[in-house]
């Protein structure tokens, strides 16, 4: 698949769907390398958290970092069809807080891949100021 490309296609990779697709479009991809993604954070986002002051969730940007670099891992012809599972989280810094309204660019460059298990550095900025960025190690279910 080549870059750019929104919603559909990135359906026909990852197994998420709404209310927890947090990726809108994916303009850069190198299969089993690297990821670029775009997330437009909206209210619906950060519902609840916290009411007349909403904030997107770290969880969630980590989320959103974890599904753009599945993107990556997936999109590789032997994985298709696959999922990739979080199995570590490394090295996370918040270092921004995101607003409804703003967009995510979120970034993901895959460092190894031994088996089924790999990392990859992520991170994810508003307008080029960084949000968020750890180590994302992740495992491919064989099944």
């Amino acid at each position: 698949m080549k870059a750019p490309f929104g919603r559909d296609e990135i359906e026909q990779i990852l197994p998420h769907r709404d209310p927890f697709l947090l990726l809108d479009e994916v303009v850069e991809l190198e299969p089993g390398a690297r990821v670029v993604a775009r997330k437009r954070v909206t209210d619906e986002d950060c519902a609840g958290h916290f009411p007349g002051n909403p904030i997107m969730p770290g969880v969630k940007m980590i989320e959103a970092l974890a599904q753009a670099g599945a993107v990556a891992v997936l999109s590789e012809e032997e994985n298709r069809g696959k999922l990739a599972l979080f199995a570590g989280i490394d090295d996370v810094r918040f270092k921004r807080i995101v607003r409804p309204g703003e967009e995510l660019t979120l970034i993901c460059d895959l460092e190894s891949m031994r088996g089924p298990i790999g990392r990859g550095k992520a991170r994810a900025t508003v307008d080029g100021e960084l949000a968020v960025r750890g180590t994302l190690t992740f495992a491919v279910d064989q099944s």
